[in-house]
């Protein structure tokens, strides 16, 4: 019960989802997004893109097949 745990160890394998408006891309992206109308975004604590993914489940399942703590964003 008086076990110490460092909360904060593994802020930095935290990474966020948030569903991206195809609309709001640049022109290249949009033309690789199909007719998709909204991606998902994969961002580190410090804002940085990873990844953009066509479905929410899968940018879960990249983030956590690369040891990192997913956490939705809206």
């Amino acid at each position: 019960m008086n076990t110490r745990y460092e909360l904060n160890a593994d802020a930095d394998r935290m990474v966020y989802v948030k569903p991206v408006v195809v609309d709001d891309l640049p022109p290249e992206v949009r033309k690789s997004a199909g007719d998709a109308p909204q991606l998902f975004a994969v961002h580190a604590s410090d804002g940085q893109q990873l990844a953009l993914v066509a479905d929410e489940r899968l940018a879960y399942v990249l983030a956590r097949q690369n040891d990192y703590a997913p956490q939705p964003l809206h």
